[in-house]
C-alpha cells in the first residue's frame, strides 16, 4: 500500500524550507518558519511512524505512558531512559523532579475532572456528540509549567463505527518533534479505538507555527530526498488505557538510518 505518511511530511519539510521566513524563538537558536499547515493519514494504511528516517519508537511509547499516568515528575522518563524532557527540566532549575501541571496533570486531573476518562465515556455513550475533546492549554497553570502545551488539545469523532482523532499544535518542531506527535497521536488513537471497540478511523494533525530549526535545515534536506519504504502494523497487547501499562509492537518497520539534529530548549 502507497505510504503517503511521509510524503506528506517531506512536502512540509519543502515548504518550509522553501517559503519560511526567518524568525527568532525562545530557545535563542532561530528558525524557519510557516504558519498553518496540517497532515491526514487513514489509519488503514499502516501506523503513522516515518520511515524516511527511524524514528525512537520506544521512547515515544515511554512519554505516552507517562501522560497517560497522569505523571509529571521526570523520574519516570528517566528510570525508562527517555531523556527528551530533561533539558527542559534543567533549564527550569527545579531540583524536585517535577515539571510542573503539563499534558499528564491536566489531562488526568484538571481542577478534579479526568479528562481521559470523560473522553472515553462520552465516545461510549453519545458517539455523535462533538464534545469528545481533551485540553491542555489551561490558562490558570501556564505559569506553573516547564513548557506550555505545543500539542495542546484533541478531539475524537465516531463515524461508520470508526474512531478518528485530530490534534492541534501551536508550536511546531517539524524535524525532531513531528513525527514524535504523529505517532503517538497515532498510538493514543489505537489505545481508544481498542478501549472504545471502535475501529481506528483517521488521523490529522493541525499546525500552527510550523518550523524547522536554523541547525536542522542540512538534515532536513537530506530526509527530503529519501524514498518511503512501506508503513508497520502496530499491535496493541495487556493495555490498561488509565493505568498507562500497555505494550506494543511494531511489526514490519522498515526505515533509513535515523538523522542526528540537536534539540534546542
Amino acid at each position: 500500500m502507497p505510504n503517503t505518511l511521509d510524503k506528506q511530511y517531506q512536502n512540509l519539510l519543502r515548504g518550509v524550507l522553501d517559503k519560511g521566513v526567518n524568525k527568532e524563538d525562545r530557545t535563542g537558536t532561530g528558525t524557519k518558519s510557516i504558519f498553518g499547515a496540517s497532515i491526514r493519514h487513514d489509519m488503514s494504511e499502516g501506523f503513522p511512524i516515518l520511515t524516511t528516517k527511524k524514528i525512537a519508537f520506544k521512547t515515544l511509547v515511554t512519554e505516552l505512558k507517562w501522560f497517560l499516568r497522569g505523571d509529571t515528575n521526570i523520574k519516570y522518563l528517566q528510570d525508562n531512559n527517555c531523556k527528551i524532557w530533561d533539558g527542559d527540566y534543567e533549564k527550569s532549575g527545579r531540583t524536585d523532579g517535577e515539571l510542573g501541571p503539563i499534558y499528564g496533570k491536566q489531562w488526568r486531573d484538571i481542577n478534579g475532572i479526568d479528562q481521559l476518562e470523560n473522553l472515553i465515556t462520552g465516545i461510549i455513550s453519545n458517539p455523535d456528540s462533538r464534545r469528545h475533546l481533551v485540553d491542555s492549554w489551561n490558562v490558570e497553570d501556564l505559569d506553573k509549567m516547564t513548557l506550555p502545551p505545543c500539542h495542546y488539545s484533541f478531539q475524537c469523532y465516531v463515524a461508520d463505527g470508526k474512531l478518528s482523532l485530530m490534534w492541534n499544535q501551536r508550536s511546531a518542531d517539524l524535524f525532531l518533534g513531528v513525527p514524535f506527535n504523529i505517532s503517538s497521536y497515532g498510538l493514543l488513537l489505537l489505545l481508544l479505538s481498542k478501549e472504545t471497540r471502535l475501529e481506528p478511523g483517521e488521523l490529522i494533525g493541525n499546525f500552527g507555527d510550523v518550523h524547522l530549526y536554523s541547525n536542522h535545515l542540512d538534515q532536513a534536506k537530506e530526509q527530503i530526498q529519501r524514498s518511503s519504504y512501506s508503513l508497520p502494523e502496530a499491535k496493541v497487547m495487556c493495555y490498561d488505557i488509565y493505568r498507562g501499562d500497555f505494550d506494543v509492537e511494531l511489526i514490519d518497520y522498515i526505515s533509513h538510518p535515523s538523522i542526528k539534529a540537536p534539540l534546542s530548549n
